[in-house]
């Protein structure tokens, strides 16, 4: 028979206790910090913000000093003005105003933005889900789609929108009939969509198949069916990549020059386009440009910390796993 080992009890008291996990915790930070990459990173995060700086303090300057003086010599001799921006945001460029133009770049964005999440959010549930044959093919298809070229589908594209596509004559695929003016902003929404459709059929896909399935057989076993269980189980848990998604395509979508430029009618130009028009000849009011351009991240930083909450969960979730 063997004796049984008594348990070591813990002597130390809670203030030694505490003293040792505080020394604990400072090596640890000691270890895994260095001022060197910190003061790295500070000298690089001050280049980095130095131009952008430079552009906002010009945005406030007259035009006669920006092509006189420097940005910098605004601290020795201030004058600031908010004719800039009134300027910027009235002037006419080339087919429409900058403020016609922001307007422009909304009906385009919150669509483009919706249309991709609600059809990837829908294929992403079926890819983890919904065993089908052929399914991981098919997922891996989609995959590869990421590395096709955007360039490379814009003229299929037109050729959809108007007459089709054809071979030797023979009509392959037939036209959408989207050619006319009125459907300028149709023709940029299935652009971006089309191109924005694989990376977030990617992204959601890998965060849905990470909810575990328990909770989906159990309301399988309550009698909810595909409907059911995404509209009230998948998109709740769904949201964090739904939103990380919903950041990276509004940006995208809403500092595209590309697509807007080839599809898009010009009475339909986002803000893009109307910043262009801001420089005048050889860039001889580029003072007017630095006030557009900031006129033109407004909305931008409005949407990104209105869902940074959820930026770094769905990041994380999607990159996880795939």
């Amino acid at each position: 028979m063997t004796a049984t080992q008594a348990p070591v009890l813990d002597t130390r008291s809670k203030g030694q206790i505490a003293r040792e996990t505080r020394r604990n915790e400072a090596i640890a930070h000691k270890k895994l910090t260095s001022k060197g990459a910190t003061i790295a990173a500070v000298i690089i995060a001050v280049f980095w913000t130095l131009p952008t700086f430079g552009l906002f303090v010009t945005s406030f300057r007259p035009g006669a000093d920006t092509q006189s003086t420097g940005w910098w010599t605004a601290f020795t001799d201030p004058a600031f003005t908010f004719e800039n921006y009134v300027e910027a945001f009235t002037a006419g460029g080339t087919s429409t105003t900058l403020a016609s133009a922001f307007v422009n770049s909304l009906a385009i964005t919150i669509p483009a933005t919706i249309i991709p999440i609600a059809l990837a959010s829908l294929a992403a549930y079926a890819f983890a889900w919904i065993d089908f044959k052929g399914r991981n093919m098919l997922f891996v298809f989609v995959f590869a789609l990421q590395i096709v070229p955007l360039q490379m589908a814009l003229v299929p594209l037109l050729s959809l929108f108007s007459e089709g596509l054809t071979i030797n004559d023979v009509a392959i695929f037939p036209g959408f009939g989207l050619n006319d003016v009125s459907y300028s902003f149709a023709r940029v929404w299935i652009a971006h969509a089309i191109f924005a459709l694989p990376l977030a059929t990617f992204m959601l896909h890998n965060f849905i198949s990470e909810i575990p399935g328990d909770v989906v057989e159990a309301a399988r076993v309550d009698g909810a069916g595909h409907g059911q269980v995404f509209f009230r189980i998948i998109l709740p848990l769904a949201m964090p990549a739904i939103a990380s998604f919903g950041i990276f395509q509004f940006l995208w979508v809403w500092n595209d020059l590309l697509v807007a430029t080839i599809f898009a009618s010009p009475g339909a130009l986002p803000i893009t386009q109307a910043l262009n028009s801001l420089s005048g000849t050889w860039g001889n009011k580029w003072f007017l440009q630095s006030a557009g351009t900031f006129i033109s991240i407004i909305v931008p930083l409005i949407v990104f910390f209105a869902l940074q909450r959820f930026f770094v969960r769905g990041l994380l979730a999607g990159a996880t796993k795939g």
